[in-house]
């Protein structure tokens, strides 16, 4: 952990970058038989879930690259395996794609290579998480909210506010909340805090809950202490948070619609929501690696992942939505309605991660930067 947090504060401290990189990869050769990708839990599935859900098998086929995959269940462990190396790929998070590129473990892609870059909503194409100088360090993947997950026979009605999680009361079915929820085990949690804040306590003059004065930061910080004396567990991996909703109690927290999906297709007892101070959101790109071993194969994914069957089948099984708008017409899996009921026409309203950096927009360059959000959210959690 002290390693990561000294790269953390070398990166985030000063995210600057300089010169105009230059894609490495001019043309396209033979596979060179796998690709190697950090992804999140239930993004590269190959039917052993549910045979359904596949989008690996066909591809293996058709290049002769073997897919293997590696999950990691944060940013910051998305960060630490491509420090460590050995990958080809990883889809990265707004609050980690940054790093990866001022750091240098990923390569600008060459986009001319990827010839369904073309198809990709333009509302991602230039997203500023991973497009730097006008280069672009990788190929948008999915996006969508976290929202507030909660136990329907708990909550007859869906929760208006995330209240539910970082405050203590008497839940609707008379009983308290305390020990019955859970937070993000992840410093970017803080930007949740914020968010709550911002709405809650306007005085306070959060204008984007990334951006937070030393004043702003220290809100977020007590209210996340409250929400300590709460918490029964701090959830990263999103298959113990299932089984925590089944056989822990746990009755509301913040989530991501692949939860909930998972559980409303058991048959439990979930819903979700986003309460009225809004939610904030991910949106995941697909990064290769400065040194991949594999690269050739590794553009065949790319190109391979934004095919509208690909996109509308992982929006259907993760709850996300597509980075190609035609895939939400036509797919199976996803229904014709798929996209309008996971959010499709929601992105102005999330506040999709990213990673803090001390010189900030909205506060005059006087911002708390992520390691300090890193080291201090280990300290909430730890109680202090």
């Amino acid at each position: 952990m002290n390693s990561f947090l000294k790269s953390c504060t070398a990166l985030t401290v000063a995210l600057t970058f300089s010169g105009q990189a230059i894609a490495q990869v001019k043309e396209l050769g033979k596979g060179e038989g796998q690709v190697n990708i950090v992804a999140w839990p239930g993004y590269i599935e190959r039917g052993e879930t549910d045979k359904g859900y596949d989008w690996v098998t066909s591809f293996e086929k058709d290049t002769g690259c073997k897919v293997n995959v590696k999950t990691a269940n944060t940013s910051d462990e998305m960060v630490a395996l491509m420090n460590e190396g050995g990958f080809d790929l990883v889809t990265a998070s707004g609050d980690a794609s940054l790093r990866l590129v001022a750091g240098k473990r990923v390569q600008p892609i060459n986009t001319d290579l990827v010839p369904s870059w073309k198809t990709v909503d333009d509302r991602l194409k230039d997203a500023p998480w991973f497009t730097v100088g006008g280069v672009h360090y990788g190929v948008p993947y999915q996006w969508g909210p976290n929202v507030l997950m909660y136990n329907t026979e708990v909550f007859k009605e869906a929760p208006k506010s995330w209240n539910v999680v970082f405050e203590e009361m008497t839940l609707p079915d008379g009983k308290s909340n305390k020990g019955r929820v859970q937070a993000y085990d992840g410093p970017i949690h803080v930007a949740d805090a914020a968010n709550y804040l911002m709405f809650h306590k306007p005085e306070l003059g959060i204008k984007d809950p990334y951006e937070l004065t030393e004043d702003q930061y220290k809100a977020a910080l007590d209210l996340l202490r409250v929400q300590r004396t709460l918490v029964g567990r701090y959830w990263h991996d999103a298959a113990i948070q299932v089984d925590d909703f089944q056989n822990e109690g746990v009755v509301a927290s913040g989530s991501w619609p692949y939860q909930v999906n998972t559980l409303v297709a058991a048959k439990k007892p979930v819903a979700s929501t986003v309460p009225e101070e809004g939610v904030t959101g991910w949106a995941d790109t697909t990064m290769m690696e400065a040194d991949a071993a594999h690269p050739n194969c590794a553009y065949m994914w790319l190109e391979h992942s934004l095919s509208p069957k690909v996109q509308g089948d992982i929006s259907a099984w993760f709850g996300s939505l597509p980075v190609v708008p035609a895939a939400c017409k036509g797919n199976e899996l996803l229904g014709e309605e798929g996209c309008k009921t996971n959010g499709y026409d929601n992105f102005e309203k999330i506040k999709f991660w990213k990673t803090p950096v001390s010189k900030c927009a909205t506060q005059n360059d006087q911002c708390v930067p992520y390691y300090r959000w890193v080291s201090d959210y280990i300290g909430v959690i730890g109680g202090r």
